[in-house]
């Protein structure tokens, strides 16, 4: 079966002659995938009259060999529906505490697509994205059911129409189930404050629904009055892109920044915060590595970075005097999880790449003050330079 992008599987199920396959894969944004997954449920209970048992299970916790165990075991009523979310089938790098698809788990799941799921058991499974390079596809496309579901992450102009497109469609069925209507300019400025986000977009629309009561058209003085422009949202978002070394959402994240109006030099002084935030948690991984060589930073899972690591962060916090909190490491020790990530995306960077990201800053804060060289050039350079491997580089 070929692979069905999200936007056209609503035909792809109503054509006559398309049969729907015991595998399901849905693989790309969240609030796409959720949609193509509510349509393949309505699908299986109406191809199973005599009642479907649901299982939903979370793919980063649950073997390949358990979903398989839970596929092919049968139950009371007449058909079976196995739900798989967030699966690391595409995943380069799983989280703390997470489990992997290995080659041979991805060759048990073709090998079970391949021979067919018992009569009236299907199982679904989602990912936050889609290789088509892996062999795995190749495979499952020839007996399962593909739903692409990615939306293109870039700043170029053909990616942000794919995006507003996307959002456009968000916006019409919402409307249409509501019975109103939106001006472009509305449309716009709803936009600008959401960016692309279609789970959020769709609750502010939501909210704007209500908001308007027994009025049909909703204006961009209606958007204005509640849906708050914060801009600390893409602030957070730039700094977390760039902390995971994903150059196409940061360079996303930039350009809604300069969209609201940032200027360049608070965008410098963001960045100048994030690198030195991830050279304490650098110093303090080194430094506690020394201490502790049995505990491998880079492989601990968060259970043990509780048990083993936190008591010293806390440790080292206390130890520091009240005018020094620019040092603290864990400002909330009783919300270690952000704490745990922080940890985790320092492991991406070595010591000397985030000393030259300092350097690198202020030679551009230098510079943006002292000559006209071009300020979002300048900064689009140094958010590529920092999610390539390797960074900035500078004699010592």
């Amino acid at each position: 079966m070929p692979i069905v992008k999200h936007t056209g599987l609503t035909q792809w199920l109503a054509t006559p002659g398309n049969f729907l396959p015991g595998f399901v894969l849905c693989a790309g944004e969240a609030y796409l995938v959720q949609k193509a997954v509510d349509q393949i449920k309505t699908r299986v209970l109406e191809s199973v009259p005599s009642g479907c048992l649901l299982e939903t299970l979370d793919g980063r916790t649950i073997s390949m060999g358990d979903v398989i165990d839970q596929v092919c075991t049968f139950s009371f009523f007449g058909g079976k529906l196995v739900l798989v979310r967030h699966t690391p089938m595409f995943a380069v790098k799983v989280g703390p505490g997470e489990v992997s698809y290995s080659e041979k788990d991805l060759n048990r799941l073709s090998e079970m697509v391949h021979s067919g799921l018992p009569d009236g058991h299907f199982l679904v499974m989602t990912a936050g994205s889609l290789d088509r390079r892996r062999k795995i596809i190749k495979t499952l496309e020839k007996t399962g059911l593909i739903v692409d579901c990615t939306v293109p992450q870039g700043a170029r102009k053909a990616d942000l129409d794919d995006q507003r497109q996307i959002l456009e469609d968000v916006a019409k069925t919402v409307l249409a189930r509501s019975g109103k209507s939106m001006a472009p300019a509305a449309f716009s400025g709803l936009l600008d404050r959401t960016g692309f986000n279609p789970a959020q977009f769709a609750q502010n629309l939501d909210k704007l629904v209500v908001y308007t009561g027994d009025r049909t058209a909703i204006s961009r003085t209606d958007v204005e009055a509640i849906i708050p422009r914060d801009k600390k949202d893409p602030i957070f978002s730039l700094t977390n892109a760039m902390m995971e070394k994903n150059v196409s959402q940061a360079l996303f994240y930039l350009s809604s920044l300069r969209k609201d109006g940032f200027h360049p030099l608070q965008i410098l002084k963001s960045f100048e915060n994030l690198v030195r935030r991830m050279l304490l948690f650098k110093a303090f991984s080194l430094e506690f590595s020394e201490k502790h060589p049995n505990i491998r930073m880079d492989r601990i899972n968060f259970n043990g970075f509780k048990q083993q690591v936190l008591p010293a962060v806390i440790a080292h916090d206390q130890a520091l005097r009240d005018p020094v909190k620019d040092l603290v490491l864990a400002p909330n020790p009783n919300s270690p999880y952000p704490i745990f990530q922080t940890f985790q995306k320092s492991i991406r960077f070595s010591l000397n790449e985030l000393r030259d990201a300092l350097i690198s800053l202020g030679d551009l804060d230098f510079a943006l003050k002292s000559s006209s060289v071009d300020a979002d050039a300048g900064i689009e350079q140094f958010v590529m330079t920092f999610c390539l491997k390797g960074g900035p580089r500078h004699g010592a």
